[in-house]
């Protein structure tokens, strides 16, 4: 008989598997890898495993979906052998030997053995759980193999799951001056738990010689040849590191506005976007992916038919830019004018500021129904000497649900809404939001001043303006609410997020000002409809939408009382004096008045907040895939569906799918109600300081009417913005609600 020390990696592997999953539920595939050994005696290990990592996934459907972590074990069999090949050693066994070596190959940076010692570096090895890997589903445990461990200049993976998790604890805690490694240990206890992840660039470049840590800038371009050309570069540097990009392209004049005088002499916006377009294409993230760039306009913008067209696949390609996206900023007076079937005036932004002395889009309404924009407006509306053109109101918005039914975009941004809720108003405005509508922080343009010869050295000399930063990530609540430990991982989420700050070098000296200004961060959340489903709580329901007020504003109030209290060791950001924080208006915006909502009040105006800005929803979509969980706020797709690969098809099954949970996934992305998505998303968004990432999930047979009467209900609702419009052209079962 043979004994356990003698047995081949393959023959330890089932036996595992059966103690772990059950002989009988595993039996197609040891039934499958017998006949294929017989087959192929002289395969190798790799070989087998890539045949029944395929069998284990060929058995995965809604009654048994356990499939997906013994494909998981498996693959992570052969990780281990390959890794033990090139290591010469047995897995998680010396770490700080690992890191010493990938550090002396640079393949690592020399910072973690700077400021960390080799006995730092035996103690934080010791730390770590390999168990933890089979925490993964299969899906999730390539995704991050394949995407974000580190890898040799061959490309080949040198780093285990629980190393990456721990590197990047690691980088983020590198420069704590007290109790580092406890911090250290929090960090790794919160991702490898899979209790929540960190933004992509963070997970794919912490610890790695190149590459920033934030997700996404949002640039103002101002309205000089200067500055766009500026803004240009800027944004194909940010976007080489992997950056996604907000553009705000509300300040520059209109096509047939004068420049330096002469009439008729601009060409608007259309050229300059195109620009961007080109620069998203070229400027590939080391080959990666395509950059990623977003551009917002204003609806009273006399650019804004053109603009609304740009993405769509018939017209003049001349008049295109199909690889940006677009977004387009709304008052409240424009829908309400729609819900009136009114009209709607079209202006030049740099006729406006030449004629009436101030720029349109510096103003909000302070309040709903009046405020200081519409003031404005209608000022501009009666000055007989301010060209306009005039439109109805509905056409617009029929222009733009005809562009999101067949592009999924503009993204909707409604701008009186973000900035009434802006806790930094007293500093500046907010233009737009990023690349996925979650971040909401103040801008302005940089503006260039003059170029002089000193010391036969060229120097540029500019103002600069808030172009913003945004660093993520987000709480998994499929896992940390059920495990009841949002207190203890909050508190460490933030503090990892507020390092990023500092850790960060970005190729763009006013985002780096920006970034130290304000300190904003954004903790967000996915697996929201992992949460109901283990609940067995309905989508559409009462139950659900005072669930996510509920929930929400428990993680509302200890993100900001995490936030306070790293001001109270740390300092508060510089612009904290007259912020809403500072005065209490924050509070009172929100209507937070229990006691314990009080006495926070007192020590945030007492102690300070670390972080300007504080929450954001982003989509999560691969990092969700990570953790094994749903994405951002969104419905599933489906319970169970297959998703097309080159070779075969990766069966995707919703996460603790079984007959509990089946009925609440049964009501998924396109066939849920959208109404009931709303509700939740407005009583969700009272209480993040910032935006949400929220799609809409229609049928391409939409009725226009009901589809206006989601973003009417959206807007009302006070919601910030909405994210892409994503149509099906297929038709969809029980889409009872789409018709009505």
């Amino acid at each position: 008989m043979t004994t356990k020390a003698s047995k081949t990696p393959t023959e330890q592997l089932i036996e595992d598997l059966q103690n772990e999953f059950g002989r009988e539920e595993i039996q197609p595939l040891l039934i499958a890898s017998e006949r294929w050994q017989q087959r192929h005696i002289e395969a190798t290990e790799s070989e087998w495993v890539k045949v029944v990592i395929l069998e284990a996934l060929s058995n995965i459907d809604e009654a048994a979906t356990y499939w997906t972590f013994v494909a998981a074990r498996i693959y992570l069999q052969d990780v281990y052998m390959q890794q033990e090949r090139q290591r010469g050693e047995k897995v998680y066994t010396d770490f700080a030997h690992n890191v010493t070596k990938l550090v002396e190959k640079g393949l690592y940076t020399p910072v973690l053995t700077e400021k960390y010692s080799l006995d730092d570096l035996r103690i934080i090895g010791a730390l770590i759980e390999p168990e933890r890997d089979k925490l993964f589903t299969y899906i999730g445990l390539k995704t991050l193999m394949d995407r974000y461990a580190a890898v040799d200049f061959s490309k080949k993976p040198v780093e285990l799951p629980q190393e990456r998790w721990m590197i990047i604890a690691m980088t983020l805690m590198q420069d704590e001056t007290e109790k580092r490694l406890e911090k250290v240990a929090e960090s790794y206890w919160a991702m490898s738990n899979l209790y929540m992840t960190v933004a992509t660039p963070t997970l794919s470049n912490a610890g790695k010689p190149h590459g920033q840590l934030s997700s996404c800038f949002i640039d103002t371009i101002d309205d000089s040849l200067q500055g766009i050309y500026d803004s240009n570069t800027d944004i194909a540097n940010l976007s080489k590191y992997g950056g996604g990009i907000g553009v705000y392209m509300g300040k520059v004049r209109a096509r047939g506005s004068s420049i330096r005088g002469f009439k008729g002499a601009s060409s608007g916006v259309l050229p300059w976007i195109k620009q961007l377009n080109n620069t998203a294409v070229s400027v590939d993230q080391l080959g990666q992916r395509q950059g990623a760039i977003a551009v917002y306009l204003d609806v009273w913008h006399k650019d804004i038919f053109t603009f609304m067209d740009l993405k769509l696949n018939n017209g003049d390609d001349r008049l295109r830019a199909h690889d940006i996206f677009t977004g387009i900023c709304l008052p409240d007076l424009f829908m309400e004018q729609v819900e009136a079937r009114g009209e709607w005036h079209l202006f030049d932004p740099h006729e406006v500021r030449m004629v009436m002395g101030y720029s349109l889009e510096d103003f909000y309404d302070e309040t709903r129904g009046a405020g200081t924009f519409r003031e404005k407006y209608e000022q501009c509306v009666a000055h007989p000497e301010l060209s306009k053109e005039t439109v109805s109101a509905i056409d617009i918005m029929k222009r733009i649900m005809r562009s999101q039914l067949e592009t999924g975009v503009p993204f909707m941004f409604y701008r009186d809404e973000v900035n009434r809720a802006n806790a930094n108003k007293h500093e500046g405005m907010i233009y737009s939001s990023n690349l996925c509508t979650e971040v909401t922080q103040n801008m302005s343009p940089t503006q260039f001043e003059s170029v002089t010869l000193e010391d036969d050295i060229v120097v540029t000399r500019s103002k600069p303006g808030d172009y913003v930063v945004c660093n993520l990530s987000s709480i998994n609540l499929g896992r940390a609410v059920p495990a009841n430990v949002l207190e203890r991982l909050i508190t460490i989420q933030v503090r990892m997020l507020d390092n990023v700050i500092d850790l960060n070098k970005i190729p763009v000296v006013q985002a780096q000002r920006t970034n130290a200004r304000y300190r904003g961060i954004g903790l967000g959340t996915f697996g929201w409809h992992h949460l109901l489903a283990l609940k067995n709580i309905q989508w559409e329901s009462d139950e659900a939408v005072d669930f996510a007020d509920t929930l929400y504003e428990k993680i509302a109030f200890l993100t900001i009382t995490a936030s306070m209290k790293l001001a109270e060791e740390k300092g508060a950001y510089p612009l904290f004096q007259g912020s809403d924080w500072q005065t209490g208006q924050y509070f009172e915006h929100k209507g937070y008045d229990t006691k314990a909502w009080r006495e926070l009040r007192i020590d945030v105006a007492t102690n300070g907040m670390r972080n300007g800005y504080l929450m954001a929803v982003a989509p999560n979509s691969s990092t969700s895939v990570i953790a094994g969980s749903t994405a951002s706020i969104d419905p599933v797709f489906k319970p169970f569906y297959h998703e097309e690969k080159k070779d075969y098809k990766l069966p995707v099954v919703a996460p603790d799918l079984n007959h509990n949970t089946y009925d609440i996934y049964r009501r998924s992305a396109y066939i849920v109600d959208q109404r009931w998505s709303v509700k939740q998303n407005g009583a969700r968004q009272r209480h993040i300081d910032q935006a949400i990432s929220f799609n809409l999930y229609v049928p391409n047979s939409i009725r226009a009417s009901v589809l206006l009467d989601l973003h009417l209900q959206a807007w009302k609702s006070g919601m910030k913005t909405t994210y892409y419009t994503r149509s099906t052209a297929t038709e969809v079962d029980e889409c009872e609600w789409c018709h009505s």
